[in-house]
């Protein structure tokens, strides 16, 4: 995977790489809210930070694991998963069981029974509202622990506007947005930008628009990795100022 270069040439003065020392190492974030091993890989990606001790932005992007789900999915997660994936329901059960233990390892106690899977697309819509009006992080949490943890229902417009009034959203705009046709574009686009990267699962990590990580890897995983980004801006401002000194 290559994310594209976002920059527009190479010619770079020493005080902007100076400035940009200063300037948060970007973190993009794919993800789906019916996705655990998302909410998992949350946990992870957090402690890594921690563990980095630097500044980072985090943006979150849609991405539909099953865009065909319908909103009220008639069955257990048990049902879907086995129906989906085409898999008896007794590796089904397995596998829950594994994604339940390595929650609980992150401090997320995921409950399937009471999970009610849904269609993501009103919540990815959302989430696109609450990044304009700077509480993407806020909500992103709170829709990932009210589908894994307490069993509410993330596809229907009063529960997402209940959650988006919780993290402090104004109410009434993000109804106005919900039953609308709002931020479907956005929704479209970062699925768009999904396949040109080559993303094919997620969660999926883009530091810095350089370097990807899939999956929910080992907090040293993302760590080691804003690392080596801050490394590479600290050398590349030493050697630009070497090169203006001349």
């Amino acid at each position: 995977m290559t994310p594209r270069s976002r920059g527009r040439g190479n010619a770079v003065s020493a005080n902007a790489l100076a400035l940009g020392m200063s300037t948060p190492i970007k973190v993009d974030i794919w993800s789906d809210i019916a996705c655990p091993w998302c909410y998992i890989g949350k946990r992870k990606f957090e402690e890594g930070v921690r563990r980095f001790d630097g500044d980072v932005t985090v943006e979150y992007h849609s991405y539909e694991l099953a865009p065909d789900t319908p909103v009220d999915f008639e069955g257990s997660e048990i049902d879907f998963l086995s129906a989906y994936k085409g898999l008896p329901r007794e590796q089904v059960v397995t596998m829950i069981d594994r994604v339940v233990g390595v929650a609980a390892d992150v401090g997320l106690d995921y409950d399937y029974e009471a999970l009610r899977h849904t269609n993501t697309v009103l919540a990815h819509r959302l989430l696109h509202f609450a990044k304009v009006h700077g509480k993407q992080l806020e909500l992103v949490e709170r829709i990932f622990r009210a589908y894994f943890v307490e069993g509410g229902h993330v596809g229907r417009i009063d529960s997402l506007v209940a959650l988006a009034a919780e993290v402090g959203l104004d109410a009434e705009a993000a109804r106005e947005a919900l039953e609308s046709d709002a931020y479907l574009a956005d929704v479209r686009a970062d699925q768009a930008q999904a396949t040109a990267y080559g993303i094919q699962g997620v969660p999926f990590f883009v530091i810095d628009g350089k370097y990807g990580i899939s999956g929910a890897q080992d907090p040293a995983a993302f760590a080691s990795a804003l690392a080596q980004v801050a490394a590479e801006r600290e050398d590349g401002r030493v050697d630009q100022t070497v090169e203006a000194s001349r």
